[in-house]
């Protein structure tokens, strides 16, 4: 009787890590090859049901660095947290481009320290895929955006 449930586990294991490839060779492929750019950047995010996250960072492109504000309002989290990011930056064509809000349907769980990655777009068709380190206690899920505004 053991060998019909450890056989449904085999298959049902197999086609979640066939279902993971195959999102993997997805997202690769939507990837230029060669980054545009580097971005570091650090927020906080301060949540009680709808919360909101404010930072700063510092895009490295063609050679000179620029310093960004970030903010976007959270929905359905609960705590406190800090992010530490970096990452490349792709399908930046002009500087102007980087600008605008960046979305990204996602959770997040932080208890004391957390490590994550996302793939990031705005509407200008940049990319941002960012690894990161998160602190805190928060929970969160549903859409996190981030505005991401050069200063001047």
């Amino acid at each position: 009787m053991s060998f019909i449930p450890s056989r449904m586990k085999m298959a049902f294991l197999a086609a979640a890590g066939a279902g993971l490839l195959a999102s993997g060779v997805a997202v690769a492929s939507e990837q230029p090859a060669t980054p545009s750019g580097t971005i570091t950047f650090q927020t906080h995010s301060a949540d009680l049901g709808v919360g909101y996250t404010w930072g700063e960072g510092k895009l490295v492109y063609q050679g000179h660095t620029y310093r960004f504000k970030v903010r976007g309002p959270n929905v359905i989290a609960l705590g406190y947290s800090s992010l530490k990011a970096k990452g490349k930056v792709y399908n930046l064509k002009h500087l102007h481009d980087f600008d605008g809000a960046y979305g990204s349907l996602d959770g997040e769980a932080t208890m004391a320290e957390g490590v994550g990655g996302a793939l990031l777009k705005n509407s200008n068709g940049v990319r941002l895929k960012v690894t990161a380190n998160a602190s805190g206690a928060r929970l969160a899920a549903g859409l996190q955006g981030l505005n991401f505004t050069l200063k001047n």
